[in-house]
């Protein structure tokens, strides 16, 4: 897992991050990514596929606080893309891809179209509407996942991941220089490698500093990583 600091939350941070990747890459609806599929990118040809679980969200936030049958049905129909999502979790690509197109494909189609029917009906400006407005904009993002059976149909494990590590963010905000915060984020990204690997980080961060102490070669620094 790698982190990596920038000044701001720009789109064209991104852009550079990611300079030279092609591909899928699973976001939220986070508008500053729309700057990797802008007609005057810098980055080569890329796909985003939007996450379920944000959608979901919006809806379930709106069933928390009033008796909102509409809410409830759309978010019994993303229950029904997970309870897909679960049974499939650890098939080969090929086989879920296969699965996805005989099984999420016909749900995805019944609710593009139970999309268009209560959107005409919901006023623009109220929880819901605003709901499924960000379910009709980010739609073929959202339906990525049915094209590629690497894809999940959110990025919660990403999202799951990252947790521990977001009650520093504040602190990080005040990291003195742009060298220290570019540091922090590489010990971020090795701490959480380390979790990945099944490795002990308090452990091997004593290792590896006890090692460069006692003069560690940089040219062996592939031994070192976790």
């Amino acid at each position: 897992m790698a982190f990596t600091y920038a000044p701001g939350r720009g789109g064209h941070h991104a852009e550079r991050i990611l300079q030279g990747f092609t591909g899928i890459l699973q976001v939220d609806g986070y508008a500053g990514y729309n700057r990797l599929i802008a007609p005057d990118r810098v980055c080569p040809d890329i796909r985003l596929a939007y996450c379920w679980a944000h959608a979901r969200r919006k809806l379930v936030e709106i069933t928390g606080t009033e008796s909102a049958p509409i809410a409830q049905e759309g978010v019994k129909r993303i229950g029904e893309l997970y309870r897909i999502e679960a049974e499939l979790r650890g098939l080969s690509a090929e086989a879920r891809f296969t699965a996805l197109q005989e099984r999420s494909a016909p749900l995805i189609a019944a609710m593009r179209t139970w999309l268009m029917h209560h959107r005409a009906r919901v006023a623009g400006k109220s929880p819901l509407g605003e709901a499924l407005a960000y379910m009709a904009k980010y739609c073929e993002g959202l339906c990525v996942f049915l094209s590629d059976g690497r894809i999940e149909n959110d990025n919660n494990t990403v999202e799951r991941t990252i947790r521990p590590t977001a009650p520093n963010r504040k602190n990080a905000l005040f990291a003195g220089h742009e060298a220290g915060a570019e540091n922090w984020a590489a010990i971020a990204s090795l701490i959480e490698t380390c979790k990945l690997n099944a490795v002990d980080p308090f452990a091997y961060l004593s290792t590896t500093l006890t090692a460069i102490v006692k003069g560690h070669r940089q040219s062996q620094i592939d031994v070192l990583m976790p």
